[in-house]
């Protein structure tokens, strides 16, 4: 038999380094792990035993778009293999020409939506390529373990790293950058995504029925903050670091200057309008890594909404609108009755109108007069 063996202790310092420059805030005291000492582990044994698994490689896809999955596993859990690089790059985020000096996982805002069953072993490669300046790592939400994996992953320029981990939970959730001092940079900055954890005999509605769905959609909602000049114009920057202090002091007002969806104002409206058919049973993943968010689909509902996306929660039926904590990804399921173009918002007025949070859904088919239809033109009285 194999004998556990202990974790080395620089795994242990760099855990201990990590949560200990947030610990002032958010994290218990971490004497049980960086003195105690000794976290015994069998990882041999572990590794054998997962070994024996079926592994499936994904690629993964720019959202709103979500990888090719199965709604029920087929077959027992597989090792699934994702990989993430990190980018560094300047994007627009408007029609005006407003830059962001973005931090992203695979080169999308939101990073891609990950999907896999529960009782899965999620098996990450996080690169950061040579050609960017900042250290990076992840937090899963969806993980099982101190810190989500963020010690476990932190990366220099031209490192790499794999982490594995179960899924354990069913439901949706945030994944993020988390690196040491910096966390609300990284993910205000763009870093941030999420990860779908089916359940492995599907969705089921309130009575236990099951629910499948004809399209999935990601909807990855993010708050920039982006300083002005002195006569009150977006300012850019020409690296990351530059932007550093300024971008910081905007974040500590508390008020975004772009509220949006999938990176940009109308990332999903117009041309990229998301598309559906009358009939069709549409999912939506919407998530918001910072701040509370309020989706609503202005003509349609939620037919079924799991506001904090954890499937062992029976949904909510027949939603107008449905809160999301910040932090969270909520899911929400609809089938479209009527043709047309659906506004799908954040209900805070100020952040859809005016910041940008909001897009289209873009629907085909034939008008049921009974569900709705004009009386009477307008015309004078």
């Amino acid at each position: 038999m194999t004998e556990p063996f202990q974790i080395n202790r620089r795994t242990i310092l760099a855990c201990a380094a990590f949560a200990g420059a947030i610990a002032p805030f958010v994290t218990p005291p971490l004497g049980a792990y960086a003195e105690g000492g000794d976290i015994k582990t069998n990882a041999a044994a572990t590794a054998a035993n997962i070994g024996k698994l079926p592994r499936v490689k994904v690629e993964l896809v720019k959202p709103p778009f979500v990888h090719a999955h199965t709604q029920k596993a087929e077959g027992g859990p597989k090792v699934v293999e994702f990989t993430l690089t990190i980018q560094e790059k300047k994007i627009v985020i408007d029609d005006q020409g407003t830059e962001v000096y973005a931090m992203m996982f695979n080169g999308s805002v939101p990073g891609p939506l990950m999907v896999v069953h529960e009782g899965d072993y999620v098996e990450l490669t996080l690169i950061n390529p040579p050609t960017n300046t900042l250290s990076h790592n992840i937090d899963f939400h969806s993980s099982t373990g101190a810190l989500g994996g963020g010690a476990l992953t932190i990366v220099g320029p031209g490192e790499k790293t794999i982490l594995r981990f179960k899924a354990t939970k069913a439901g949706a959730f945030v994944y993020h950058c988390a690196p040491p001092g910096m966390v609300p940079w990284h993910v205000t900055s763009g870093m941030n995504g999420a990860m779908l954890v089916l359940p492995r005999d599907g969705l089921k509605d309130d009575k236990g029925r099951a629910l499948v769905y004809d399209k999935i959609y990601y909807v990855g909602e993010q708050d920039f903050y982006v300083p002005k000049d002195e006569k009150g114009n977006f300012k850019k920057y020409e690296d990351l670091g530059s932007s550093y202090p300024e971008v910081l002091a905007v974040m500590r007002t508390l008020t975004p200057s772009h509220v949006v969806f999938n990176g940009s104002v109308g990332a999903l409206t117009g041309a990229n309008a998301l598309t559906a058919k009358v009939g069709d049973r549409v999912l939506i993943v919407h998530s918001q890594a910072n701040r509370d968010t309020r989706p609503h689909l202005i003509g349609g509902h939620g037919d079924y909404v799991w506001a904090t996306g954890k499937f062992a929660n029976p949904p909510e039926v027949d939603q107008e609108t449905w809160f999301i904590p910040g932090g969270t990804a909520g899911v929400a399921y609809y089938t479209f009755r009527q043709p047309g173009i659906y506004a799908y918002l954040n209900h805070n007025l100020i952040e859809s109108f005016e910041l940008g949070a909001a897009g289209h859904f873009k629907v085909t088919g034939d008008w049921n007069d009974d569900l709705m239809t004009s009386v009477l033109s307008p015309s004078a009285f």
